[in-house]
């Protein structure tokens, strides 16, 4: 910790004007949240699936093969192409002829197509100070022996938090899922099952700063289950704290 406190010391003061007036060691609480969840892989529809489910949509088809000699497309194709849109639920045989579903024709208003994917889970972190889920950098995460005291500032009741609200489980894990394949995205639809877990402390340094030039103090909060600096904390702490420091510090 003492090495990392004395690289972030020497990036505060590259600026003459700025003097460190304080440093503080903390933790902040970070509960695990193991989720699973249903994924859809969503995309632009394309041109032949259109014409598939309009050509559905306006008349009576038995079989692929009549299909198929409508669109001009290899029997095989257009086989493989209507078993995927009975198995995600855009059509069916209803009384020997395929037909939309209702899924499929708002699909097809849309000009999206969905593909149900398979259950996944996966990790998430939450961190009852922000009142919200951190995305961990676990190529830079660090162990700690000694641990310094908790943050001045938890809430106790939101550090025993184990339910979560569906949109904020969503959002986090969608941050997780930004990646874009093509014109594919993949979507978080639905939470299966959130199961709040242990609860592991993570270190804080913590920097009161006077600006000699401005005549002001600051604060700045290196967050090392982020590996940055943390401006939530900080804004945090000087809505809290600045006429103490002021009071501390420059009288």
């Amino acid at each position: 910790m003492s090495k990392l406190q004395q690289r972030l010391m020497r990036e505060l003061q590259q600026n003459r004007n700025i003097k460190i007036v304080k440093t503080a060691e903390w933790c902040i609480p970070i509960r695990t949240v193991e989720v699973m969840y249903e994924p859809v892989r969503r995309s632009t529809m394309d041109v032949l699936m259109t014409m598939l489910l309009i050509s559905i949509q306006e008349a009576d088809f038995e079989s692929t093969l009549e299909l198929s000699e409508l669109l001009l497309v290899d029997p095989l194709f257009i086989e493989d192409l209507v078993s995927l849109m009975v198995r995600v639920n855009l059509m069916k045989k209803e009384d020997n002829y395929y037909r939309l579903t209702e899924k499929g024709q708002l699909q097809l208003e849309q000009g999206i197509f969905e593909e149900e994917l398979e259950i996944e889970k996966t990790t998430l972190y939450f961190s009852p100070c922000h009142q919200s889920f951190l995305t961990i950098d676990a190529d830079n995460r660090e162990e700690y022996d000694d641990l310094p005291e908790l943050y001045r500032y938890i809430d106790k009741k939101a550090e025993q938090q184990e339910q979560f609200e569906e949109s904020q489980v969503i959002a986090a894990l969608q941050e997780e899922n930004e990646e874009e394949v093509g014109n594919s995205q993949k979507v978080i639809t639905k939470i299966v099952q959130t199961e709040a877990q242990q609860i592991n402390d993570s270190p804080c340094l913590e920097f009161v700063l006077y600006d000699k030039e401005q005549d002001i103090l600051f604060v700045r909060v290196w967050n090392t289950f982020l590996n940055r600096w943390d401006h939530y904390l900080e804004q945090q702490l000087t809505d809290k704290e600045q006429l103490t420091w002021r009071e501390q510090y420059l009288s």
